[in-house]
């Protein structure tokens, strides 16, 4: 009788269901971030490479507090 041997299935990438919340954050950063370059996979970057680039990114898109704060836990909820 034969044996075979089956790899076990590869992980599949983490995904992380999106709470309201955190749908209107990639919606603000696919939006707000598009419109002058590329968007980034938030896996691109560590959160400590991520948040001078979101203080600086911003600013320079004039987003308020409350928006900065839904992209960042928009990028925070993809590491």
């Amino acid at each position: 009788m034969h044996q075979l041997l089956l790899k076990p299935p590869a992980e599949a990438p983490k995904t992380v269901a999106l709470t309201p919340e955190l749908e209107t954050g990639k919606n603000l950063y696919d939006n707000s971030c598009a419109r002058c370059h590329k968007l980034y996979e938030p896996k691109k970057f560590t959160k400590e490479e991520w948040t001078p680039i979101l203080v600086r990114m911003g600013k320079k898109a004039k987003l308020d507090e409350t928006q900065m704060a839904s992209i960042t836990n928009y990028i925070d909820s993809q590491l």
